[in-house]
């Protein structure tokens, strides 16, 4: 069994890859993480999940005094309703402060579940159990948890890290190739921004992905999992480089909150905004356009788009854009790349550059 740890001090926890743990109900290498776990236990999961594998699920925990709540499937669904109707169950079952509260899903379940127990009885346990690439890559790892707002994405949410994070690759096998693909667009983020030879591995290997061969997935995984967890260690609540894992995000977000989180998936979005924010930083001369259509070549190659729809008004995803989390009182800081695998903080844009930018590719 695999092991990457994130070095937090205290609060250090293992993200543990355990094949067939989930999508086989085994609890092969599961007894050294009792201690994670204890002896009560809520899972979060959602309807698809459910549906593949709830009777695995309760084979797993069935003797820990087990409860499930089902969310709905969707970003739609992130929501403070849903953290509401978790915290509900909580209360009319006694659930205590010894309770961990698993999340077995993508990257909402993680979430919202995430976000629940981090706020029930001003905070109790949760592991997060991955099923989704991007779940396993991204969102499950670092602690952030969050729902959404009509107005913003991630607007009210928590940093609250897991006891431990357990990664089933074999659950990628059930993804259909639109959710696998959005999870990919989080694997090229990861290189563009910290690794320029992770981007040559993925570009060697774009074959081997697609078709999901398993030992391709457990390296890619793996070496994603190794570049967050070492920036999270560093800057564990986004005060400084922790942020450069938004590359892509303002833009990705702007679109995902003007299509009201539903048309595209948050992989999706992020991919056309990496390409925008490419786009931005050959503007500010800071790359040449070779590496900004090289970027999109490897989404195009995951099945990712690579713009946005048309019909976005520039006023209204520029507005969106401003609500981002990274801005500050003094406005809106973006993430670009000064080369590629160096990605940077910067206010000083332009505002014309981003109008250009924004013109490019909304019209």
């Amino acid at each position: 069994m695999k092991t990457i740890r994130v070095g937090l001090g205290a609060r250090a926890y293992p993200i543990h890859f355990v094949e067939g743990l989930v999508s086989e109900g085994t609890a092969r290498g599961f007894a050294e993480l009792d201690a994670a776990i204890g002896d009560s236990v809520f899972v979060v999961t959602n309807e698809t999940v459910s549906g593949l594998y709830s009777v695995n699920i309760q084979a797993l925990f069935g003797g820990r005094g087990l409860s499930t709540y089902v969310m709905p499937d969707g970003e739609s669904h992130k929501t403070m309703d849903q953290v509401l109707a978790i915290v509900g169950c909580l209360l009319e079952g006694g659930y205590t402060r010894d309770t961990t509260v698993v999340a077995v899903g993508g990257g909402v379940v993680g979430d919202v579940a995430g976000f629940a127990a981090a706020i029930y009885q001003r905070g109790i346990s949760v592991v997060q159990i991955p099923t989704t690439l991007l779940a396993q890559v991204d969102s499950s790892v670092g602690g952030k948890t969050a729902v959404n707002h009509p107005l913003g994405k991630n607007m009210m949410g928590a940093f609250h890290q897991p006891n431990a994070v357990l990664i089933d690759v074999t659950t990628l096998r059930t993804l259909s190739a639109r959710e696998y693909a959005a999870g990919l667009a989080e694997i090229v983020k990861h290189a563009a921004l910290a690794d320029q030879d992770y981007l040559v591995w993925l570009e060697n290997h774009v074959a081997e992905i697609v078709e999901r061969e398993t030992s391709a997935l457990s390296v890619m995984i793996a070496w994603s999992c190794r570049i967050k967890a070492e920036i999270v260690a560093e800057d564990e609540t986004e005060r400084g480089r922790r942020a450069l894992l938004n590359f892509g995000h303002t833009f990705g977000h702007a679109i995902e909150t003007l299509s009201g989180y539903e048309r595209v998936l948050h992989g999706e979005a992020v991919a056309i905004g990496m390409v925008m924010a490419a786009d931005l930083s050959c503007r500010l001369g800071m790359i040449d356009q070779q590496v900004r259509d090289r970027i999109a070549r490897l989404l195009t190659a995951f099945g990712l788009p690579v713009a946005p729809e048309k019909g976005f008004d520039s006023v209204a995803f520029r507005s969106a854009m401003g609500r981002d989390k990274k801005a500050t009182s003094e406005g809106l800081r973006l993430i670009v790349l000064e080369s590629l695998g160096n990605a940077v903080i910067t206010a000083d844009y332009g505002e014309d550059n981003l109008r250009d930018t924004l013109a490019a590719y909304l019209t």
